[in-house]
């Protein structure tokens, strides 16, 4: 790639909400420019077709899943696919020189065996490659990311929850044995497929729990929060159907280790351990977010108070489950891969109200 060109990048599941959330954010990346849209049922499509809001900016035909060809035009690859689809991509498209983001589960966990038991896989012989995965969680694996080639983009529960816990994990401030996380998703977290739980007159009105004890998410955040605590961590989630269409707000419940410390305590020490993440917003005492002010960014925002009745810190995560838990924070990842500001090329402000 010549010096000053933009950086070519291909999307594989363009048409998924996944996809066309990056789509729009390589579009008005100054420094990147998309020259290949993969998919399978919609082959041979113009990808304005499928999202006539967009034609005025792109003009590609969705193509074939070839690896081969998209190493030839591309340089980055984003892999929106269904779970267990990446690895079939990722070794073909490494091997070739191309950087692969891959935001699905299929290199998420350190340990193979725990993906092919929680997503009922069958073993998987790609372990070398899995092996040199960073996850991609910038504001605990930024230096890791940086000099990555191939990058598993964390869940959306999971990352609203991680950023929620890794400062009192690291500090060692709470009992790791204990804590319960309570979280809720808009409905764009299902994907764009016909389920039926799904629908408007389903989901609409009402809230419902799902995955209860048996979430993927849930072996994800554990790995993670181990490796922050030093020590084996269980955790206790649950997730929940939001009506409305993207946002998660994540509530996190731990006991504290020392029942002297009061919010102002962790609020500084949340303040100092995110004072070099430019995407997460550590609230004021007293004020808890929404899932409003995420939306269409990639920040996450954060509100806590210490319960000194129950001994608890109560956690409040909020981000846009298909930006900061999906898209945008693959941009990001793949800002820090180049060596580019993390913040380049993704919106800060939401549209309010």
């Amino acid at each position: 790639m010549a010096e000053n060109q933009p950086l070519p990048v291909a999307i594989i599941g363009a048409s998924g909400y996944g996809g066309i959330q990056l789509v729009r954010l390589l579009l008005e990346h100054p420094c990147v420019k998309i020259v290949y849209v993969g998919g399978s049922g919609s082959v041979g499509q113009n990808f304005a077709d499928l999202y006539p809001h967009i034609a005025h900016r792109l003009n590609l035909t969705i193509e074939n899943l070839e690896p081969e060809q998209v190493a030839e035009r591309a340089k980055v690859v984003f892999l929106s696919l269904p779970n267990g689809l990446a690895a079939q991509w990722a070794p073909r498209l490494l091997a070739k020189g191309c950087k692969v983001l891959d935001l699905s589960a299929d290199y998420r966990f350190r340990d193979l065996s725990i993906y092919e038991s929680w997503y009922k896989s069958p073993p998987r012989p790609d372990r070398e490659i899995n092996a040199k995965a960073v996850y991609g969680l910038p504001e605990l694996y930024g230096a890791q990311i940086a000099n990555a080639d191939l990058v598993a983009c964390p869940g959306c529960y999971p990352t609203a929850s991680l950023l929620a816990l890794l400062p009192l994990l690291k500090q060692g401030l709470i009992d790791p044995s204990g804590i319960v996380i309570d979280a809720k998703s808009g409905t764009s977290g299902g994907g764009r497929k016909g389920e039926i739980n799904l629908l408007l007159a389903e989901a609409g009105n009402s809230v419902s729990a799902y995955g209860i004890a048996n979430h993927r998410h849930t072996p994800e955040i554990e790995q993670i929060c181990s490796e922050v605590a030093g020590q084996p961590v269980v955790v206790q989630f649950t997730p929940h159907l939001i009506p409305m269409v993207r946002g998660i707000l994540a509530t996190v419940y731990a006991k504290m280790r020392d029942p002297g410390l009061v919010s102002d305590d962790l609020l500084t020490i949340y303040k100092v351990f995110y004072r070099h993440a430019p995407w997460v917003k550590v609230m004021p005492k007293g004020v808890y977010p929404q899932t409003k002010w995420a939306v269409g960014t990639n920040l996450c925002y954060l509100g806590l108070q210490v319960d000194q009745r129950t001994g608890r810190v109560v956690v409040v995560s909020v981000i846009d489950n298909l930006m900061k838990g999906q898209a945008s924070q693959a941009v990001q990842c793949l800002n820090i891969m180049m060596g580019w500001d993390e913040t380049l090329g993704l919106p800060q402000l939401t549209f309010y109200p």
